[in-house]
């Protein structure tokens, strides 16, 4: 006896299943690493490359503790984007600036306190000469709290092999801070 199968239950036509394989092995491939580098931040950039990245950003918030001007300047790129988000107003807004002459210059015009930005769960990714640093950041006056956040570089290697910060991103609050307040 030979049963019919209903036509949501016979085997699809070969063409078809060998299309339906490519393209899930083509979604699999292009989900799989990103999904794979995203848990073990594996990126297939060395110990020293990470290293090298977070040593700009690290110069960064050095040059801001010693009011340093230069310094600062020295780890953005001429072009450098630096993009803020903030409550204005009660209402969340991005603000964007080219260059970063201002902010240097507000970081070397004397203050009474030191500008300590603290850092903690880096996450850096690396392709070649492109990084991208994620941090959660807090930001101090002396020994004050005034605001945390999360701080996102986007920098690149030149061909000497220097990394510069190309575009600095910042979300600025005073609430959800508790991890930086708590004594």
């Amino acid at each position: 006896m030979s049963a019919t199968l209903p036509s949501s239950a016979r085997p699809l036509p070969a063409v078809l299943r060998r299309t339906v394989l490519l393209t899930a092995a083509m979604l699999a491939s292009a989900w799989l690493p990103a999904t794979v580098r995203a848990q073990t931040g594996a990126s297939g950039a060395s110990s020293a490359d990470r290293a090298a990245v977070m040593a700009v950003v690290k110069k960064l918030f050095d040059g801001m503790r010693a009011g340093d001007s230069s310094m600062v300047r020295s780890v953005f790129a001429p072009n450098v984007r630096m993009i803020t988000v903030a409550p204005r107003q009660g209402v969340m807004q991005a603000s964007v600036t080219n260059g970063a002459d201002s902010f240097a210059k507000a970081v070397g015009t004397p203050h009474a306190e030191v500008w300590d930005e603290r850092i903690a769960n880096e996450k850096v990714e690396i392709d070649g000469a492109l990084a991208s640093v994620w941090v959660d950041y807090a930001f101090f006056r002396g020994t004050t709290f005034s605001h945390c956040g999360v701080d996102h570089f986007l920098l690149t290697k030149d061909s000497a092999g220097a990394w510069t910060i190309l575009e600095l991103a910042d979300t600025r609050r005073t609430s959800g801070c508790e991890q930086w307040t708590k004594k």
